[in-house]
């Protein structure tokens, strides 16, 4: 989605910049003069600064912060003790002191599971603020930061001397997020845990907890480029690619050929969608949880965690590994939590698209009132 908005706010902003440089804009086909080109240029960069910064954040607090949570929270159960109730009826049997010791009953335990703070957005932000304070929405950001920098700049060293092909992209890739994976799980522990004295740079996890989740980040930044590259082989296998390059070839299909045609790359999209659900999310579920395992005792976290995974991690200090499986940490994560993290992505997804169609409407808007009827076509 983000991709999307991107290539239309760049194709807006080099129309704008065309026509001023020619200084018209063309309506009901004649070209007539174009006032305060500056002001529009103007409005145009702010308005798309203001979409991109409002789009991180709604990426960085509900795709991070909230999603990390909802991940690695376990739902707590509240017991209740019912005793047993002695009948005061008129009929009821008559039995001595005795008896009615003889006769009593332990009280009845009920649990009932309380609901999870992160069912919705609300009541998870208002948690945790109410917890780490107003900023806690954007906690773990200078962690977010430092990791997306160093990743960049690791990125393009790596791709420079494995060369600029696609494959030579994808290794560099994971080689940067494995290389990272300590700086990933201290982004994830800052995230989870109640707030600290300590510094986040003096929080950094062990090069023992660092070996541990190397395999199952190396497994999740694989399944990244399975989104590139499941698409692109059903793009090669149905022969898309001379539809792209000459659009007007389409056109002269028949309209069984177009359907087939239309088909096949819907079909493309939809292998990205799948491989996104099926592989990745599994994945990055799998490496946040298997992160959370290795939090230091030291640190509680922010919202109910079950450290033991349902007694299937023992701590180090009785023999134990300290981390949960790959196949654990996934098998731990129930169904119900699986959908509420997917109802998640989906709410993320349509906020994104909601605050795309405000922005260009208020582009438009912008453009309209500053220099009258006259509008981008």
């Amino acid at each position: 989605m983000s991709g999307i908005a991107h290539h239309l706010v760049k194709r807006g902003i080099e129309h704008t910049h065309d026509k001023y440089r020619t200084g018209t804009f063309a309506q009901d086909g004649d070209n007539k003069p174009f006032g305060h080109p500056h002001i529009v240029a103007a409005a145009l960069v702010i308005t798309t600064l203001l979409w991109f910064f409002a789009l991180s954040a709604v990426q960085y607090i509900y795709g991070g912060v909230v999603a990390t949570l909802t991940t690695i929270e376990t739902p707590t159960a509240t017991a209740f003790k019912v005793d047993p109730v002695e009948s005061d009826e008129a009929d009821a049997p008559l039995l001595s002191s005795d008896e009615k010791k003889s006769t009593t009953t332990e009280p009845d335990l009920f649990y009932v599971k309380t609901k999870p703070i992160t069912s919705k957005i609300r009541t998870t932000i208002r948690h945790i603020v109410a917890e780490a304070g107003p900023w806690a929405r954007f906690r773990g950001l200078q962690v977010a930061l430092a990791y997306n920098f160093i990743h960049h700049i690791l990125f393009q060293v790596l791709t420079a001397l494995f060369g600029g092909a696609i494959i030579s992209q994808s290794l560099a890739a994971v080689v940067t997020a494995v290389v990272l994976c300590r700086l990933r799980m201290l982004w994830t522990h800052v995230v989870i845990s109640t707030p600290s004295e300590k510094k986040w740079y003096r929080r950094f996890p062990t090069i023992d907890a660092g070996k541990k989740v190397i395999l199952p980040t190396a497994l999740w930044a694989l399944a990244e480029q399975a989104t590139i590259y499941v698409p692109l082989a059903l793009f090669v296998v149905f022969d898309l690619e001379g539809y792209f390059r000459n659009p007007a070839g389409f056109n002269e299909l028949s309209p069984m050929q177009q359907k087939s045609v239309m088909l096949a790359t819907f079909a493309v999209m939809m292998s990205g969608l799948a491989t996104a659900v099926l592989v990745v999310f599994p994945a990055s579920v799998t490496l946040e949880r298997v992160q959370a395992s290795l939090l230091p005792e030291e640190y509680d976290s922010i919202v109910p965690f079950d450290r033991s995974f349902g007694g299937k991690v023992q701590p180090q200090v009785v023999g134990g590994t300290g981390v949960v499986s790959m196949l654990d940490a996934w098998k731990t994560f129930d169904w119900s939590a699986r959908f509420r993290l997917i109802k998640l992505y989906a709410k993320i997804f349509a906020i994104q698209v909601s605050a795309t169609v405000f922005f260009i409407l208020f582009a438009v808007f912008q453009v309209r009132m500053i220099n009258g009827d006259y509008i981008l076509y």
